[in-house]
């Protein structure tokens, strides 16, 4: 982090990334002083509220983050900066998306808990579009221009306003990564029915922290000697819904050998919980997290390499566990290494379902397509993790055609998850 102070003396000269956190009302105009440099500039967790036109002049400028300030639209001079791919406004009280507002050469926009009501017809130019978040607003319908966005991979809508999805969103030559929980057409009421039983949170002992995410806290807790993990869900809706959507999903998926299993739930008051098994200490994440460079793709660590034979194996166990999960009627909406736990022998299991949502209230031929969405994501999985296989043998030739396959943006040449346990079963 980077100090008014050091930009006033001359200190950052130079800098290709700044960022500042000084509870800022207007925008630091000794920021142009780096127009020459300047391509990541964040200045999230501050009081501003526009942007002067002069911010135009920051023309190697490719992302910016503005989240958690004061915004209530997004300044219309944003799209005159020819080099920007990453704009992030989540946490603002923007209602306003005026046309022609963002730059043509977005590629990451991240417009999470605002309170936009709807998308300008201008949105469809924005034909560079990877990545969006839209969760956590009030929007009713998407304008019908975005089908023009093809190169969109990863949409996040739960938690809106949306009546309904038309089918050109299912139809996208390259989504892969769909969430869109919570909306008026699918909003869970209350928990779904289940064979688990409500346990009270006071039947457990809650140890310590053993991990976090977006819509939760995982604690190590025993109750009479049985160690196990428990997620408490913070309770406010997250970047990718709200936590009774998440909690119903996960029971609606029932038990498969790859899913963590679920022991129990809890449910007091304004607190919803998941009782789970404990993960053995011999699993780890199969990958790492997308990067700013990267954009939707998995990454890993250096040094990290699976064999073919590895690989294999883990597609099989995934495509069964994604084929389990659409036959119960649930998209997971993340399918990622980073999502993925496995051990020395290659052995999955898959949680996390933050991005999940019920396909019930869908209709067959949407089902369909969502499913085939899911399979371009097992697609990219299977690619990313060659990326990381230094064989050159028949199972890696082979895992390769299917990532291709699943991968094709022609969507009804995909195969179906059936289809892909069918030939991952057969002898190599």
């Amino acid at each position: 982090m980077n100090t008014l102070e050091q930009l006033r003396s001359g200190a950052l000269s130079g800098a290709r990334h700044l960022q500042l956190v000084e509870n800022l009302t207007d925008f630091p105009k000794e920021i142009f002083t780096l127009a020459d440099t300047l391509e990541v500039l964040d200045l999230s967790n501050n009081n501003l509220s526009d942007l002067p036109a002069e911010f135009a002049s920051l023309t190697r400028l490719k992302r910016v983050f503005l989240s958690f300030n004061q915004f209530k639209h997004i300044p219309a001079v944003l799209a005159q900066c020819p080099a920007l791919v990453m704009i992030a406004f989540k946490g603002n009280q923007i209602s306003e998306v005026a046309q022609h507002s963002l730059p043509l050469t977005t590629q990451w926009l991240i417009l999470t808990d605002n309170c936009i009501e709807q998308l300008p017809a201008s949105f469809g130019e924005l034909k560079q579009l990877r990545k969006l978040a839209l969760a956590g607003n009030r929007l009713r319908t998407l304008p019908s221009s975005m089908q023009q966005c093809t190169n969109l991979e990863l949409v996040r809508l739960s938690a809106n306003n949306l009546t309904h999805l038309d089918n050109w969103l299912f139809e996208l030559p390259k989504l892969t990564w769909l969430a869109f929980a919570g909306n008026t057409f699918n909003k869970a009421q209350c928990l779904t029915k289940s064979s688990l039983e409500n346990k009270p949170l006071s039947d457990y002992t809650l140890q310590h922290v053993i991990g976090q995410g977006a819509s939760g806290v995982i604690h190590l807790a025993k109750a009479a000697n049985k160690a196990v993990a428990i997620k408490l869900f913070k309770g406010a809706i997250t970047s990718d819904g709200y936590p009774l959507d998440e909690v119903n999903c996960c029971l609606q998926a029932k038990e498969h050998a790859n899913l963590i299993k679920v022991l129990a739930y809890i449910e007091q008051g304004s607190q919803l919980g998941l009782v789970m098994e404990l993960i053995d200490n011999s699993f780890s994440n199969l990958g790492l997290p997308p990067s700013l460079q990267t954009c939707t793709r998995d990454t890993f660590a250096d040094g990290c390499n699976y064999s073919s034979q590895a690989i294999y194996k883990i597609v099989q166990q995934m495509a069964s566990t994604l084929q389990h999960l659409h036959a119960n009627k649930v998209s997971h909406g993340d399918v990622y290494a980073h999502n993925t736990m496995v051990n020395q022998d290659a052995d999955v299991l898959f949680g996390d379902f933050g991005a999940a949502t019920n396909l019930a209230m869908l209709s067959e031929y949407q089902r369909q397509q969502m499913q085939l969405i899911e399979v371009r994501a097992l697609g990219c999985l299977i690619d990313d993790l060659l990326s990381v296989c230094s064989d050159n043998n028949a199972i890696a030739v082979k895992l390769a055609q299917l990532a291709k396959q699943c991968m094709t943006t022609d969507i009804l040449q995909r195969p179906t998850l059936s289809q892909l346990s069918t030939q991952l079963t057969t002898q190599l």
